[in-house]
């Protein structure tokens, strides 16, 4: 009875850890992109020197929108079309990381002894405009990753990673007679 239940904790810790991996693996890969943009558009010496800061960010997102899901952020429309729950949490979720992004770069221009303006000018951050591209931008970019977890939600996580990862069952489409 008691190594059922540590079987059963085990499972879902196991379960739980694949979530946050994923969104961690699709954070990384979008931040990583974006740091290396940004190294060519600077002409910076090292283009992978924010790659460690891509990882870091990311991390700290995925958990972000790890927990934000447990809490069933923006899920009140999750029994509508796959596009309303889809458009409504990449723009929520689009609008969370823009003010954690804003959080952070306070805080790192605060370990450096920089005002919060020139933290935010710094970054890229500092205008009204480029805070706008960049929710854009991740709003964009969160569409596709929102679709899949609304298909996963439908046909389940593990039917979807068989999908991607696995074997692909075979489809036959209804015969019209």
């Amino acid at each position: 009875m008691v190594g059922d239940q540590l079987n059963q904790f085990k499972e879902k810790g196991l379960r739980e850890l694949r979530r946050l991996f994923w969104i961690f693996a699709y954070l990384w890969v979008l931040l990583g992109l974006f740091a290396l943009h940004k190294s060519i558009i600077l002409n910076l010496p090292d283009p992978f020197y924010h790659q460690g800061f891509a990882v870091i960010n990311a991390l700290v997102l995925a958990k972000v929108i790890y927990f934000a899901e447990a809490f069933n952020v923006a899920d009140n429309l999750k029994s509508r079309p796959l596009v309303y729950p889809i458009t409504y949490r990449s723009a929520v979720f689009s609008l969370m990381l823009i003010l954690f992004h804003l959080i952070e770069e306070i805080l790192a221009g605060a370990w450096h002894g920089k005002p919060i303006t020139d933290s935010l000018a710094a970054s890229g951050a500092g205008s009204a405009k480029e805070i706008l591209v960049f929710g854009l931008i991740m709003f964009v970019a969160l569409m596709p990753f929102f679709a899949l977890r609304e298909i996963a939600r439908d046909i389940g996580d593990d039917r979807l990673f068989e999908q991607f990862f696995v074997r692909r069952s075979t489809y036959a489409p209804l015969q019209s007679q």
